[in-house]
């Protein structure tokens, strides 16, 4: 069974280009974004992880660690970096771990765990349902899933909104609406009636019984 929202994201230890990690433990108080891939030196997937490398700032921002993986080695890796950062014309400063092993892959269910993989030769297709975005909340619970396609390239302006609408409604009784992009309104959740909804969000909108808006609180801040 694939894993669900609300799971508990796989630990792992494994060998990056930024040393030796053990998933959870480098993830500390941080969100984490997995990034997967089938194979290095792929140009959608260099597309990519071009973009990653210019996000790096956006994501530092909403106190998220990005956690690229592919089922190369770390010394293609080192080669594949160089290829990443001329097409993203900045540096790529975010860890990339060597999943050769597939283990990553396969604790994360990215395919079957009885799949036969060759050793040897193993192209972009033989892995090529290793290409998932999983975001993770800092009590290690794997809050979206997604999963693309080879030919498909990832919308990162998608999982950025994505990322924003989870850190958003965490622990606040709020979802987000269709479309919705940081700083519109919310809707309450119905775990709340409109005097509540009231005195916790201020003015409510009110569209249908069951659909309420109001602007979108602040962010809490928590406390260790």
């Amino acid at each position: 069974m694939a894993l669900r929202i609300n799971d508990t994201a796989p630990d792992f230890t494994a060998q990056t280009t930024e040393g030796e990690i053990r998933f959870h433990e480098w993830m500390g108080d941080s969100y984490a974004i997995i990034f997967s891939h089938p194979r290095d030196f792929t140009p959608v997937c260099t597309t990519e992880f071009g973009v990653v490398a210019q996000l790096v700032p956006e994501f530092e921002k909403r106190n998220t660690k990005v956690l690229g993986v592919s089922v190369d080695s770390l010394d293609d890796h080192g080669k594949w970096k160089r290829d990443i950062e001329a097409v993203a014309g900045c540096p790529a400063n975010f860890a990339m771990a060597d999943d050769t092993s597939l283990t990553i892959a396969r604790a994360y269910e990215m395919f079957p765990a009885d799949v036969s993989l060759p050793t040897e030769n193993r192209t972009p297709a033989h892995t090529a349902t290793v290409r998932s975005v999983f975001i993770i909340g800092p009590d290690k619970k794997v809050r979206l899933t997604m999963t693309y396609p080879m030919s498909v390239g990832r919308n990162f302006a998608e999982i950025l909104r994505a990322l924003d609408a989870v850190q958003a409604t965490d622990g606040v009784p709020i979802s987000t609406p269709a479309n919705w992009n940081p700083g519109e309104d919310v809707i309450v959740a119905l775990s709340l009636n409109d005097q509540q909804a009231e005195e916790r969000f201020g003015k409510v909108t009110k569209t249908l019984p069951y659909l309420r808006y109001v602007a979108q609180p602040p962010k809490q801040t928590t406390s260790a």
